[in-house]
């Protein structure tokens, strides 16, 4: 079991999307999505520049991973396809990938296309570098209200469970032991907050 930290530079419910009773991360994080197995855990930490850093965003433990046209098709994750005309949850779903049987992706009108609905080349080529989506039926989603990481997290003998570029994930089975009992012992499950980064869509 491993543990993967990074930082939630930009947070609009998008990536992860914890939105219609499951988290997901399909989008962003590519080095994640490629390497993290089922039943590892993912922690994402609030940003510096947002004044949030030491704060939880959201954690996720891994229950199933799938390619982006599973995820596309799969009856369960149709509400997580963005409606632009919808709630502002709706408009930041994050099923917005197919590839069709020539290999050419497919880009759905969303957060990550440009304005007017026109595919985005440098997204769809930073996402789909890794076609695969990560699932969690077992997360803790708070966005901007997240709780304070407690002192011990961010210097366990020099190690600081926050990621600065990029993701940690080479952390002591002693630490990732308690930082998840730590969680556990928050009681808290499912969608909890609004995202940061709401209000400035509003």
């Amino acid at each position: 079991m491993k543990l993967f930290s990074y930082v939630v530079a930009r947070d609009y419910g998008f990536a992860p999307n914890p939105f219609f009773g499951c988290c997901t991360l399909a989008t962003c994080k590519p080095n994640i999505r490629r390497v993290a197995e089922i039943g590892d855990w993912i922690v994402g930490t609030g940003s510096a520049a947002r004044k949030r850093k030491g704060f939880l965003v959201y954690v996720m433990r891994i229950t199933e991973a799938m390619t982006f046209n599973e995820y596309w098709e799969d009856p369960r994750f149709q509400q997580k396809k963005p409606n632009l005309r919808g709630s502002i949850k709706q408009a930041f779903g994050d099923n917005i990938y197919r590839v069709d049987a020539r290999g050419h992706w497919h880009q759905q009108d969303s957060h990550h296309s440009y304005a007017g609905g026109a595919p985005n080349p440098h997204n769809i080529k930073n996402d789909t570098q890794t076609d695969r989506i990560l699932v969690s039926e077992d997360y803790a989603y708070w966005g901007g209200s997240g709780p304070a990481i407690p002192g011990k997290f961010r210097n366990w003998g020099g190690i600081d469970i926050c990621a600065g570029r990029g993701h940690k994930n080479q952390f002591p089975e002693d630490f990732v032991d308690t930082l998840i009992a730590w969680f556990r012992s928050l009681g808290s499950s499912g969608h909890h907050g609004a995202p940061l980064d709401w209000p400035r869509m509003l």
